[in-house]
């Protein structure tokens, strides 16, 4: 049996670590949260050797032990062993070879707090390019803990890591005696006060207990006692964090001599400077950020229309083929109508999810989507929002829900609460089906100049359209949200690098798995739902209907498939699903709508992308098996309104389209914004203003192209 340890993974923003910890765990992730606050919790499994096994645990980024982010504080808390749940019995720490001297300043804080430590030095084919030189053999000597160069995109290195964490966790490595600074100096009487009053501290450890034991888990008689010690010497958290500072950086200058040889000021410019130069350019930087997203939206159509287009008729050929072989009957008019209509609602999507998330892991791993984040911070701070703000809303093109945890990592409150307010007016992956279906619907298949797609340039003005919406929003709310803080943007731009092929498909995986799942279910669920309620609805109004056809079929025979057709759509009406539908017609049809789409409005308020199953139902059931051998987007292409017009034309295609771009339809988001801001208030006004919004907008769009 292996023994399993447990390995805090930690380190400064992009310097590998996810890397490595993609690497280390490959498919054996698990990711979940850390109590009580909304922080990613990625865990994943790794074997060091036959006899033993590691949990791997990735902390967020962090460039030191004072921290400001509540996901920093996450990490700290668990380095500190305040967390309960989380007690790593090592650490291992990824430094940036190419920038040692900010990484080694983590580092040293980390090995003064006495937890056994293993050092992974990466980028150091940067560093060779950079010209710096490292003597690792003499670095781990002036430092004390095991240090092994790797290259986690390569897989080089690995064994020889894993080799030394299992030695580590052998306590064949131990951490340094001898502090890397004399910590205790700092403040000697307050520091050998707490060591007496809380068991096992190391001295670094009792510094931060004088500085932030307000957030630790100790009990009130603990508190006190810190309180008092911090009070009756006088500490000063400032000035004891600025000395430990100087003091380890001047400690860290001495070890980079002995060990580090760098190159003059007059270094070769790098391929990374060369391109920046270029893609940050005041001028020809916006005009590439414009082309790449159109290019990206573009592509999204051309990779994924031959897919598509099989997944949608193989789907038509099952349900005919099952429309033949089955008798009628309920149980079979719900597999066909209810379940594989559903199903294929789903599926048919899964090209295009695929394709958006593997093109937006290649901007991440190229390192182009930290430049988005740059070129956007001048327009960012005009509406109230900074660069930082472009990460979060960027995601919120995937899903709302994880991009609104990531406002997290904004330090000004003020920002992030803007930020989280205007995020769901991204047009999310959960839109693209809704999208889709009614561009080809309305939309034709043109070119203009010979090579822009006019479908994926209407695609590219939706999800523009949410954005330029999200600005306006913002530079209005900023307003009325009264908090003064000032707000820096600091970004570290990383290195272009090609894209992990590897990382890019297991993304690509991964989400395509999350949608069929998670959203799988929903839509699933509903199409049952609604098939029970578009099949049955009041005896009477149903018999009513039965017997007027059957009279109908005994004296014009001649017309009876033409009969069996409205007979569908005039039981459909008296279902329970369209009396619902009937209902709220009145509201909805200055925008262009029947009760058919009104039906798939109220669905949809669970998850925008019900919409397309609970057309495939409706349509389904309508058409009875005589429909089942067509396509949706046939099916929708073909429908009338009761006086012969067709229901989709260009202003109701449009003016549908755009409702889905700012209406708020995602309970999970608002139970997201209310856990991120600890209030009902902000997911409410959301719900208010966006649903307003998407009527207001969709009235107009439908008046001006009607």
């Amino acid at each position: 049996m292996r023994d399993t340890i447990q390995i805090a993974l930690v380190g400064n923003p992009n310097s590998g670590k996810s890397s490595l910890f993609n690497a280390l765990t490959g498919m054996n992730q698990k990711v979940g949260n850390f109590p009580g606050v909304t922080v990613d919790k990625k865990s994943g499994k790794t074997a060091l050797s036959d006899a033993m096994t590691a949990t791997i645990i990735d902390l967020p980024g962090t460039y030191s032990l004072y921290p400001r982010r509540e996901d920093e504080w996450v990490a700290y808390r668990v380095l500190m062993n305040q967390d309960k749940e989380v007690q790593p019995e090592m650490v291992l720490l990824i430094a940036d070879a190419s920038n040692l001297k900010r990484n080694l300043l983590f580092a040293s804080q980390i090995i003064d707090l006495k937890i056994p430590v293993v050092i992974g030095l990466t980028m150091m084919d940067l560093a060779k390019q950079k010209d710096i030189k490292i003597d690792v053999a003499e670095l781990e000597r002036e430092l004390g803990v095991p240090i092994i160069p790797i290259n986690p995109r390569k897989n080089k290195g690995i064994p020889q890591l894993k080799k030394a964490l299992e030695q580590t966790a052998q306590h064949l490595y131990k951490a340094p005696v001898r502090d890397f600074i004399n910590n205790e100096a700092l403040a000697p009487a307050a520091v050998k006060e707490v060591k007496e009053v809380v068991a096992d501290l190391s001295d670094y450890e009792a510094i931060h207990y004088l500085i932030n034991h307000e957030s630790f888990a100790l009990d009130s008689g603990m508190q006190e006692k810190i309180e008092s010690i911090e009070v009756s010497n006088k500490f000063n958290h400032t000035k004891t964090q600025a000395e430990e500072i100087l003091q380890r950086y001047q400690r860290i200058g001495a070890i980079l001599k002995q060990s580090v040889s760098e190159p003059t000021a007059l270094q070769k410019t790098l391929f990374t400077e060369k391109l920046d130069d270029i893609l940050l350019h005041r001028r020809w930087g916006y005009l590439i950020l414009i082309s790449v997203l159109f290019l990206l939206f573009q592509s999204v159509f051309w990779l994924a229309e031959y897919p598509m287009t099989f997944i949608e008729w193989s789907f038509a050929e099952i349900s005919g083929f099952f429309s033949r072989v089955l008798p009628e009957g309920w149980w079979s008019d719900l597999f066909i109508n209810g379940l594989i209509a559903g199903i294929g609602g789903i599926v048919v999507f899964i090209p295009q999810i695929m394709i958006l998330f593997g093109l937006i892991t290649i901007l991440e791993d190229t390192g182009y989507m930290a430049r988005i984040s740059f070129l956007t911070d001048k327009l960012m701070r005009k509406v109230g929002l900074n660069g930082k703000s472009v990460m979060p809303m960027i995601s919120g093109f995937a899903c709302a829900v994880p991009a609104i945890m990531s406002a997290r990592n904004i330090e000004n409150k003020k920002e992030r609460l803007l930020t989280i307010f205007v995020t769901p007016l991204m047009s999310c992956s959960a839109r693209l089906p809704v999208y889709t279906i009614l561009i080809g619907l309305v939309i034709p298949k043109q070119t203009l100049l010979g090579f822009i797609g006019l479908q994926g340039l209407v695609m590219m003005g939706l999800y523009l359209l949410g954005l330029v919406m999200a600005l306006v929003t913002a530079y209005i709310a900023k307003w009325f949200i009264k908090i003064k803080e000032k707000s820096y943007f600091i970004l570290e731009l990383p290195i272009y690098r090609a894209p992990r092929w590897k990382n890019v498909v297991v993304t690509m995986v991964s989400k395509a798995k999350i949608f069929v799942v998670d959203a799988g279910k929903v839509i699933i669920v509903i199409s049952l739902i609604l098939w029970a309620l578009s099949s049955y609805g009041p005896k009477d109004r149903m018999a009513a209907v039965h017997t007027k056809y059957e009279q109908l079929a005994q004296q014009q025979p001649e017309k009876a498939d033409e009969l069996e057709r409205e007979k569908g759509t005039e039981l459909l009406e008296n279902s329970y699903a369209g009396i619902l539908g009937k209902s709220i017609e009145p509201a909805i049809k200055p925008l262009g709508y029947d009760w058919k789409i009104g039906i798939a409005l109220i669905t949809s308020f669970a998850a925008r992308e019900v919409f397309v199953g609970t057309m495939a139902t409706l349509y389904s059931v309508e058409g009875g098996a005589d429909a089942d051998e067509s396509t949706l987007t046939e099916k929708l292409h073909a429908a009338t309104r009761s006086d012969g017009s067709k229901v989709y034309t260009l202003a109701t295609g449009l003016s549908l389209m755009i409702f889905y771009v700012f209406a708020m339809q995602c309970m999970s988001t608002l139970a997201i914004v209310k856990r991120e801001t600890q209030s009902w208030k902000w997911p409410i006004l959301q719900l208010v203003y966006m649903t307003g919004l998407a009527y207001v907008m969709s009235l107009l769009a439908f008046h001006l192209f009607n």
